[in-house]
């Protein structure tokens, strides 16, 4: 095997004792560092933490090291956990963070800790917990950091080289080893390439003037030449090229959950796989079956029924077993058209021949707005298989107003966007570290982040500016906890403050409930309510199901009562972001299923998709874990919240199982 020019780089700092940041697109290889850095430590007889920002790719990464006879390995996701004092651990970011902060002796023998998508910390809602690794980690820990390619990589390398003891090199790459080739397509014009897009925007007008208006009376009874909003078109025509000029596999990306279904069905009369294709696709369900102990009708699930053609639908929506089959599948190569979500692509090593964006727009939680360049490059950058492509084709499909109006030039070829901090000091974090530097320095742990180094450009008045608003945002939270019991006014912690302290997550919500005894005295099935509905989040708009009193309603309104008075004495203290109230909504499908339901019976309780009300039980499962570690011994409580677990981890929840099977 060749390494490539940033490869040899990357691998000769890490050998040269640094800490490296390496920038390059998705499949350009950048994994063999982490894995020359983890050979490394292994020959050190020292340990190698990897971390990633999805448990899909923990999971898959641990497969992987598993199978080599020569890496000890475990796995920590909060889900599972799997021989942790082994050579290599695979962990979620999250999992490390705590590590760091509870007790950074026991990562006195680590040599190097990976960070596989790094540029992740300018994630909202998780961002913060890789900044907070990067500055508190022991200085003997080394790091190896992989990212996507951002415009302001050597910023990011310039503030990780000055919180680490050690030096950094940055390494930037924008080779591929197969290149991409970007193709246009609207039903109007057919495939077209970018160069072309004035003409083809010129030849849509054309038709749009030639159309018949609509006859259509207006709100007031006149006629309304308005033109109506054309749908989304379907790929079905486009699909039909690709797979006439030997372009599958094929990943097709939709951002909505409905319309991966919806596609795959549409095309489920197509017949992609050979005969002998169709006997080995029959052959490897069989197999996994078998590996995970399915039942024999699970032949005959629509899932396994469309791969039988050729065909599959990936969405977190899904059923984590279902998942982990179409991704078997798919890398199998037998999968011939995958309709997928954006996460199908964050990380996960399954390359295709082609790839079809359903559409350039998606909901960005606030929004329907153009896709960012970075998201466009890392799905994009699913195309083209090294060793078997010459080239990956990537397909975008165009309606009338994204022909017309949306910025090609800039998510096709623009510069991606730079990783921005969002960093915030969580509650648990800020009791860490009034223990261990004392509250006067508290504002120091926030000079060390990206957010403040990323400020240094600005004015002396403006740094001046910002500084004093962290000083001042920092002072509300800190007299929040003096204010609600976490702290004396010695800045010593109270027994409420190291539970608090233990946590990492609702930390507030869950020590208010504990020591305001709202969870004492409760059925197992009512503490995985209470933990559920702290975990869960309502994706639609508008309220949750009607919850008739019987379903603990009384107990439902206490845990209200004590969130919004946390809320509330937040929003006086001028604290931005009022931490997370209760959402019941998820309620009566974990009770059903604390009293024995199957994860089908479950949709005639709740219209909520299996695979998140799977994801959110799992989720709540190790909060219930946390508290039951951070609380005395001697409390009964840890019974109940024992019982809850056993409760819950049974079948589709329990993750371990179905990670040892496969």
């Amino acid at each position: 095997m060749t390494l490539s020019d940033f490869q040899v780089r990357a691998i000769d700092a890490v050998a040269a004792g640094k800490n490296v940041l390496v920038g390059a697109p998705t499949g350009a290889g950048k994994t063999l560092v982490a894995e020359y850095a983890i050979e490394d430590a292994i020959l050190r007889k020292r340990r190698c933490i990897y971390t990633s920002p999805i448990k899909a790719l923990s999971n898959q990464k641990y497969r992987d090291f598993r199978d080599d006879p020569r890496v000890e390995v475990g796995l920590m996701t909060g889900d599972v956990t799997l021989n942790p004092t082994a050579q290599v651990l695979i962990m979620t970011t999250e999992i490390l963070r705590n590590a760091i902060l509870e007790n950074p002796r026991q990562l006195s023998d680590v040599e190097y800790v990976v960070f596989d998508e790094v540029h992740f910390l300018d994630d909202a809602e998780r961002g913060t917990v890789w900044e907070e690794s990067l500055i508190f980690a022991p200085e003997s820990v080394r790091f190896i950091c992989l990212s996507a390619t951002v415009a302001n990589i050597h910023e990011l390398g310039k503030w990780i080289g000055e919180i680490r003891t050690q030096p950094l090199e940055v390494i930037e790459s924008h080779w591929r080893p197969v290149p991409l080739t970007h193709r246009l397509w609207n039903p109007r014009t057919d495939v077209f390439d970018l160069e072309d897009l004035p003409k083809m925007r010129r030849k849509a007008e054309s038709f749009a003037k030639d159309a018949p208006r609509n006859d259509r009376r207006g709100r007031h009874g006149h006629g309304d030449d308005r033109p109506r909003r054309q749908p989304q078109p379907d790929p079905d025509l486009l699909l039909d090229q690709i797979a006439e000029v030997g372009a599958l596999p094929a990943l097709v990306f939709s951002f909505s959950r409905k319309d991966c279904e919806r596609h795959a069905r549409r095309n489920g009369g197509r017949e992609l796989l050979s005969r002998e294709e169709r006997t080995r696709m029959a052959a490897l369900q069989q197999e996994l079956i078998e590996l995970f102990r399915l039942p024999p009708a699970s032949q005959q699930s629509e899932v396994l029924a469309l791969a039988m053609r050729g065909i599959g639908y990936h969405h977190a929506g899904m059923l984590p077993i279902d998942k982990e089959l179409v991704e078997r599948m798919f890398t199998s190569g037998l999968l011939k058209l995958l309709f997928t979500t954006e996460t199908f692509a964050l990380g996960i090593n399954m390359p295709a021949r082609s790839v079809v964006f359903h559409s350039l727009r998606k909901f960005d939680g606030v929004s329907v707005d153009w896709l960012r360049t970075r998201e466009y490059m890392q799905m994009a950058g699913r195309a083209g298989r090294q060793g078997i492509d010459r080239e990956g084709l990537v397909f975008s499909i165009l309606d009338d107003t994204a022909l017309a109006e949306a910025p090609l030039d800039r998510i096709l070829s623009g510069t991606p966007e730079s990783v921005m901090s969002r960093f915030k000091l969580s509650y648990s974090t800020i009791l860490h570290l009034i223990v261990t530097l004392g509250r006067e320095r508290l504002l120091e742990a926030w000079e060390k982040s990206f957010h403040q180094f990323q400020h240094r450009k600005g004015t002396q008045k403006a740094q001046l500016k910002l500084r004093g608003e962290q000083r001042v945002l920092l002072q509300a939270h800190v007299a929040f906890l003096i204010e609600n019991g976490y702290l004396d006014e010695k800045d010593q912690l109270t027994p409420k403050g190291r539970v608090a302290q233990l946590l990492n997550g609702y930390e507030i919500q869950l020590s208010e409930l504990l020591f305001r005894g709202t969870l004492e005295n409760l059925p197992p099935r009512a503490l995985a309510m209470i933990f559920a509905a702290l975990v869960y989040e309502e994706r639609r708009r508008g309220g949750g199901p009607y919850l008739p009193h019987k379903m603990f309603g009384t107990l439902r309104k206490q845990v209200d009562l004590v969130l919004t008075s946390l809320i509330q004495s937040e929003l006086r203290l001028g604290i931005p972001t009022p931490m997370k109230a209760a959402d019941w909504g998820l309620s009566p499908a974990v009770l059903a299923w604390c009293d024995g339901a199957s994860i089908h019976e479950l949709e005639s309780v709740t219209d909520i998709l299996p695979g998140d009300v799977v994801r959110t039980m799992r989720m709540a499962i190790q909060f219930v874990r946390q508290v039951r570690r951070a609380v005395d011994p001697s409390w009964d409580l840890r019974d109940s919240l024992d019982n809850a677990v056993v409760m819950v981890s049974r079948d589709e929840m329990d993750a371990r199982a179905q990670l040892e099977l496969g």
